[in-house]
């Protein structure tokens, strides 16, 4: 009876006390936790992405994974490497990855929740969080004594190639830029690398590398930038099977670092190398190597020169001009029955005016002309549009340079002359006349250097410069005056009108005469040259205007 009573008592029946069923009290003090822990999550952290976790929680079936459901979602949003997250992806994937981090703090411990663990923490899953903070600006240091140094741009290439050419069966030369403060207070150093094609024989061939040596010619005159030239010389011919190859170079920034650049210098076709267009006969006896053509050129003026200067070397001979941005059209113009007939080349360097050196890159030039072309001539000179070379005495160039021909280099001493003075007589019109013709009172200044021009054997010769080469193989001779001079007319070139400004007397006797302070003598060698130049232009190319 009182197992009975105690069973009705417990059942709630009749007048007794109210009992609390124990199911609801678990559920009332799981609600409480939930609240607690909510409250307190919703001041100590940003609000928004929790809700949404929890919604998402909500939502799920009965004993689901919070962790394994929402790695799975996150990763449906994950970029690919083609496709970059935008910052409004990334954003939202930092706030999925932080709901995740928060369901598996409720989560329940258990060996299933254990072994999917892993799949937050691979690289992919990861990938939204990591752009989230890298998108953000970098921090300052705390240090507020600690500078930062923060580079932006390139003053200066490490180096600017202007051309690449092979210089004999194993050697080649590659001229180029670079920027003259790295050389001055720096060590760049370079190498060089052949690559050979690939044959039957030998489907994979091994590279072949070998140490360059740099030359820089310009004497200390170059500005933001200097000229380079790197020589490489292999043990032996790379290309030996004629099968083509790539010539590398590699550029160094300096001796402390291992960074270089890469750089494809050349690339010789398959069947290319010619041996024997690296011994005579040379295609030409002499080759003129023009400097930059810069300014406002007074197109008579060039007209004359090209016009003596071709009947002075010859029909073996050739001419190759440099425009810097002198060829006007009225220039081109009469340059061009010169070029059509195959005695004279122009090439457009405008493009080195991006790079700041000395004179429109002039050593620069003159470098790419001596490799480019040499073993195209027997002799190459070096000299300017305003100069005129001269034989005394009636010998013919090819006497003086048998004279010569021992010599690797010589140089050609000067005869200045006055490009004002001109003989007065109302007799002659000299608005018809060329400048040679006009300008004959040379000055007799003694104890003066003046400037010499030069002529080379270029296939003894590494690099160049502007009035000599320092860097040649075999003997140099300066005592030529007896042989050989040069008359020069300066800056008669960019004066476009009439040239003539003060007129005096025709001396006589020899004697001299006083202008500014400088003595003069008469001197016509070249006006009696005059009448011949023109009519062997007029038989070569025809009548010119200018």
């Amino acid at each position: 009876m009182k197992h009975h009573t105690a069973r009705k008592d417990a059942g709630g029946g009749g007048g007794g006390p109210l009992a609390v069923p124990c199911v609801d009290i678990k559920l009332f003090v799981a609600s409480l936790a939930f609240l607690t822990l909510f409250l307190a999550l919703w001041q100590l952290h940003p609000y928004g992405s929790l809700l949404a976790a929890a919604r998402e929680s909500a939502s799920a079936p009965p004993c689901s994974l919070p962790l394994a459901t929402t790695t799975a979602a996150t990763s449906e949003h994950l970029p690919s490497s083609s496709n970059p997250t935008s910052p409004v992806t990334a954003s939202k994937n930092a706030s999925a990855a932080a709901a995740t981090a928060a369901a598996n703090a409720n989560a329940t411990p258990s060996v299933t929740a254990t072994k999917t663990a892993p799949a937050v923490t691979s690289p992919t899953a990861a990938l939204p969080v990591r752009l989230a903070r890298e998108s953000r600006p970098a921090p300052h240091p705390s240090d507020p004594n600690k500078r930062v140094l923060r580079p932006y741009g390139s003053a200066a290439a490490l180096f600017v190639q202007m051309g690449a050419y092979r210089g004999g069966p194993r050697t080649f030369a590659i001229i180029g830029l670079a920027s003259k403060p790295t050389h001055v207070f720096g060590t760049p150093y370079y190498k060089c690398e052949w690559l050979p094609n690939p044959t039957p024989t030998t489907p994979t061939p091994p590279a072949i590398r070998t140490k360059a040596y740099k030359i820089l010619p310009d004497w200390g005159y170059g500005r933001v930038y200097t000229t380079v030239v790197v020589n490489c010389t292999f043990p032996s011919n790379p290309n030996t099977q004629n099968a083509g190859g790539k010539l590398l170079l590699h550029a160094y920034h300096s001796t402390t670092s291992r960074r270089y650049e890469r750089i494809l210098a050349l690339e010789e076709a398959p069947g290319a190398y010619n041996q024997s267009l690296y011994a005579p006969p040379y295609q030409y006896d002499y080759l003129y190597c023009g400097s930059s053509l810069y300014g406002d050129l007074s197109a008579a003026r060039m007209r004359e020169w090209v016009a003596y200067h071709a009947r002075f070397f010859g029909a073996r001979s050739h001419f190759v001009f440099h425009d810097a941005g002198g060829v006007s059209a009225e220039v081109r113009a009469v340059l061009e029955p010169w070029v059509r007939a195959g005695r004279l080349t122009v090439q457009d360097i405008r493009a080195q005016a991006e790079f700041d050196s000395y004179y429109y890159n002039q050593f620069l030039v003159v470098n790419d002309c001596l490799h480019r072309y040499r073993h195209a001539a027997n002799w190459t000179f070096f000299f300017d549009v305003d100069e005129y070379l001269y034989l005394p005495n009636g010998r013919t160039l090819e006497q003086v340079l048998g004279k010569l021909q021992g010599y690797t280099q010589f140089t050609i001493d000067q005869n200045p002359m006055s490009t004002k003075l001109c003989v007065k007589d109302t007799n002659n019109d000299y608005s018809r006349e060329w400048g040679f013709e006009k300008f004959v009172f040379r000055n007799t200044f003694t104890g003066v250097r003046r400037d010499r021009k030069y002529a080379i054997q270029a296939r003894n010769a590494y690099a160049t410069g502007v009035h000599m080469s320092q860097n040649v193989h075999g003997r140099s001779t300066h005592k030529t005056e007896t042989l050989i001079r040069y008359y020069h007319y300066h800056n008669s070139i960019n004066v476009l009108g009439e040239p003539c400004q003060h007129f005096v007397r025709r001396p006589v006797n020899g004697s001299r005469i006083k202008f500014d302070g400088v003595p003069y003598v008469y001197d016509d060698n070249m006006r009696r040259l005059a009448g011949k130049i023109k009519l062997f232009e007029k038989e070569t190319i025809g009548s010119v205007r200018t």
